[in-house]
């Protein structure tokens, strides 16, 4: 079987991303789309000292289901199977981990998102995700 990961953040480019998939597994009949948004940690103690971490969970949640949305509804209108899933941790190493635990033999993801910084050429999390893991990547821009 097929797997392939689009991590995304809610760009055009993530969004682009799910769309190649999509087209790749159009022609794979038992592949799988897995779609994930890492949503960072807020690591302010401010922050853990006011909010309960159910609540801070209730935000990751939230924020990474509007993330989704766009790639969760081209999934559904392509009939292709898909996953989704929203993760809370370290960007590039929760995206790697993700890979090794779901057996994802192909990432495609976007090569800019949403980051407050933009890299040099590629964006940083792009950057990481490439010197972690050990399958192919299509970066799309």
């Amino acid at each position: 079987m097929r797997k392939i990961l689009v991590p995304v953040d809610g760009s055009d480019a993530s969004t682009r991303a799910v769309q190649m998939a999509i087209t790749m597994l159009k022609s794979i009949p038992d592949g799988e789309l897995h779609i994930v948004t890492v949503q960072a940690p807020i690591v302010s103690r401010n922050v853990s000292r006011f909010f309960a971490p159910e609540v801070l969970n209730e935000y990751y949640q939230d924020e990474g289901n509007a993330a989704l949305t766009p790639a969760v509804e081209l999934a559904t209108q392509s009939g292709v199977k898909f996953q989704k899933s929203v993760l809370t941790g370290s960007v590039a190493e929760t995206i790697e981990e993700y890979v090794q635990l779901h057996h994802c033999d192909h990432i495609i993801m976007g090569s800019r998102g949403l980051g407050a910084i933009p890299g040099l050429v590629l964006g940083s999390v792009t950057t990481k995700v490439l010197s972690l893991v050990s399958v192919p990547v299509t970066l799309i821009k």
